[in-house]
C-alpha cells in the first residue's frame, strides 16, 4: 500500500506543477482578442477585453495581419490552455482526495 501512496504523491506533485505552468502560461498570453467593426461601409479593429463583467472595446485602428495572427493565435492557445487546467485541477482534487483516504468515481 506504500507504494501506491507513493506514486499517487509523485503524481499529484507533478499535476500541481503542469497547473502552475499552464497557469503562467495563460497570464503570458495577450489578453482579449481582435473584434472588426463595420460602421457605414469601413472597417475598424477594436481589441475586446473583458474588465469584470463588463466587455470593453478599445480602438486600435489599422492593424497589421502579424499582429491580427498573434491574437488569433493567442486565442487558440488560450482555450487550449484552459482546457487543459481544468482537466488537471479535477486530476489534483481526485488525488488530494484519493490521498485523504476517501474514494471517489
Amino acid at each position: 500500500m506504500g507504494v501506491i501512496k507513493g506514486v499517487l504523491k509523485e503524481e499529484l506533485e507533478n499535476s500541481l506543477r503542469m497547473k502552475k505552468e499552464y497557469e503562467r502560461a495563460l497570464n503570458e498570453l495577450p489578453k482579449g482578442c481582435i473584434a472588426e467593426k463595420k460602421i457605414r461601409g469601413h472597417s475598424y479593429c477594436y481589441l475586446a477585453q473583458r474588465v469584470g463583467k463588463k466587455v470593453k472595446y478599445i480602438y486600435k485602428g489599422k492593424i497589421s495581419e502579424a499582429e491580427r495572427n498573434k491574437y488569433q493565435e493567442a486565442k487558440v492557445l488560450r482555450a487550449k490552455y484552459r482546457k487543459l487546467l481544468s482537466r488537471v485541477k479535477k486530476q489534483v482534487k481526485f488525488l488530494k482526495g484519493t490521498l485523504r483516504g476517501k474514494e471517489s468515481i
